[in-house]
């Protein structure tokens, strides 16, 4: 199969509509969560909310925080003159 073909399959199967919880299928939508990781709920062709497993949102999480803390240094590096810098072998000198 065409490797376009294969992700317009697997966004497909990540969309499923509210009905299925309408329905009583949330413990079926939760497993399939699991092996998924994704799911998008649709309500009237609509996104209504995205369902994620706890490893996903624990490693978006975790992304977050860690573009957080590049941003932070970022700007600690713009303020900083060069001079204010300790070269490595000053370092060593010093421990």
């Amino acid at each position: 199969m065409h490797p376009q073909l294969e992700n317009v399959k697997k966004l497909v199967g990540m969309i499923i509509p509210i009905s299925r919880f309408n329905k009583g299928e949330a413990g079926r939508i939760f497993e399939e969560i699991k092996t998924d990781g994704i799911k998008v709920v649709v309500k009237n062709n609509k996104p209504a909310c995205v369902l994620l497993s706890p490893d996903i949102y624990d490693s978006m999480l975790e992304l977050l925080d860690e573009y957080e803390m590049l941003l932070k240094a970022q700007k600690r590096n713009e303020n900083t003159d060069i001079k204010d810098y300790t070269s490595h072998e000053q370092m060593k000198k010093e421990f």
